[in-house]
Parts: C-alpha cells; structure tokens; sequence
C-alpha cells in the first residue's frame, strides 16, 4: 500500500535529531530551581537596595527634585528621631501593630476554615462562591460609612475595616490549594479505610497547611495596606494617622519615615513567618518564596 504523502495535522511533527549531542549548558546566574551561591545571593540583595537609596540621594542632595517632593534621607532620618523623642512615635507604632493584629487573626480564624470548606466540599464551594466572588471585588474603603454605623467609631470598627480587607483572600486562596491536592491521594485513604472525617484531618488539614502558612504570609501585607483606610475613622495615633497628619502640613520627611517604619515591619514579619514555616512544616518545600 502506499504511503499517503498528505500529513496528519494532528499528529505531532518532530524534528530529526542531528548526531551531535546537544547538552544543556550550566548557568549559575539563570538556572532554573538549582543550587545558588550564598555570596552571589547577598550581593544581588545588597545592590537592590543600595541603587534606589543612591538615586534617591543622588536626586535629593543635587536638589534635582523640590524638596517637598522628594526630601532628603537626613531630613527624614532627622524627622524620624524627632517624632520618636517628641512625638509619642513607639505608642503609635504599638497601636497600629494591634489593630493590625487584631484584623489579621480574625481574618485568619474566619477565612482559612472557610477556604478548608470550600475546597473540599462542593456543597460548601456553592454556597460561599456566589459571596465570596461578588464581595471580594468590592472596595473596602466603600464600607466604611456602613461601619460606622454598625459599630461606630471605636477600635472594633478599624479591625473589622482590617478584616474585611483579607478575609475573603484567605478563603479562596486556601480553597485553591485544596483543590491542588491530587484525587489519588484522597482516594488511596478512602481504599485503605478512611472515613471522610479522617480524610480531611489526616490528608487535606496536612496537605494544605504550608500553603495555608504562605497564604497568611502573603496576605499580612494586605492587612498593613488597609491600616491607612482604618485609621480615617476617628483615629487619634497610629502610624496611619501620623501620615495623613503630616500628609495635611505637607511634612514629606515623616510621611517617608513612618512608610519606612511599615516596610521595616512589613520584612520582619515575612521573614518570622517563614522560619516558623520552615520549622512547622519540614517537610514541605522550602525553596518556595
């Protein structure tokens, strides 16, 4: 019979291997998940940091920018000491930390259940979906006139502000993670005698629970985010209050130092929860950021 010359578009076309051996060559710089020179790390993580510092310096000291926009790193290095020394800077710094607390574990306590429930049960996916989808999309800072109203102008509504920020966040992310969880291994547990309880404390809980420790990693950033939003309600300290005070006398020099402040706890944060990652959860996969 003979050989229809009409190729197949379906069928996969393969180009033919030459006799030389192509081998992949090695790239310390863009190798992809291998090992990395703990130098080479420090070096690459000193100069992102130390290129904007030095434009920064470069434009404020050459006054190539108007101070009031840009000003420079003494004067907001001088505008920080003096709100630390007069302005009760520590106290606001310890308010914003609770009310950030406050929100977060809440979000975490209500979110994460949640997201457990709706990665595992469909009956459960569609009853939170058709909430979650809609009032995650809404801005949060809309809701604030309603809080007030609910709760008034006291700590409780700054967190619930906090919140609603990340609670919705938490549910989906975690209920993604379930669903990453492959159908074989749930149903080697069913084969071997386990019963839906067991399944879900013994294979999903274990499963998703580094994934759970990254979604809350990522999403105590978020809850740093709303705390400006917060503090617009009747705040009298806090780090976001002190920005919109000096946002209002145009005092860029502390509006810098106390964003600074925030990213200074922001990096301590993620870098707590990752070793307490790393120490809960050995056996995961470490190298994920």
């Amino acid at each position: 019979m003979a050989h229809s010359s009409i190729t197949d578009p379906m069928r996969p076309q393969f180009t033919p291997l030459s006799g030389e051996k192509r081998y992949l060559k090695p790239s310390v710089f863009w190798g992809i998940r291998q090992s990395f020179p703990r130098w080479l790390s420090l070096t690459i993580m000193a100069a992102s940091l130390a290129v904007p510092l030095t434009l920064w310096a470069m434009l404020s000291y050459a006054q190539l920018v108007p101070p009031l926009f840009l000003p420079t790193p003494t004067a907001v290095l001088q505008a920080g000491y003096s709100m630390l020394m007069e302005d009760n800077l520590l106290t606001d710094i310890w308010v914003s930390c609770a009310r950030v607390a406050g929100g977060f574990l809440l979000a975490a306590v209500v979110g994460v259940p949640i997201g457990w429930a709706m990665g595992t049960f469909n009956s459960m996916e569609s009853l939170f979906v058709p909430i979650v989808g809609t009032v995650r999309y809404m801005p949060v800072a809309a809701f604030v006139p309603l809080i007030v109203i609910w709760v008034g102008l006291g700590e409780e509504a700054k967190v619930l502000i906090i919140f609603l920020g990340v609670v919705l966040y938490n549910a989906m992310m975690v209920a993604d993670a379930v669903k990453f969880i492959p159908n074989d291994m749930i149903n080697v547990a069913y084969t071997m005698g386990a019963n839906r309880w067991e399944v879900l404390t013994k294979v999903i809980l274990p499963a998703t629970f580094p994934s759970v420790l990254d979604t809350l990693r990522v999403n105590i950033s978020g809850a740093w985010n709303y705390l400006v939003i917060a503090e617009l309600v009747a705040a009298q300290s806090g780090l976001g209050f002190k920005i919109l005070q000096a946002q209002r006398f145009l005092q860029t020099e502390k509006v810098l130092f106390c964003i600074a402040i925030i990213g200074l706890i922001g990096l301590l944060l993620d870098y707590s929860l990752k070793w307490l990652s790393a120490w809960l959860t050995p056996w995961a996969d470490q190298s994920r950021s």
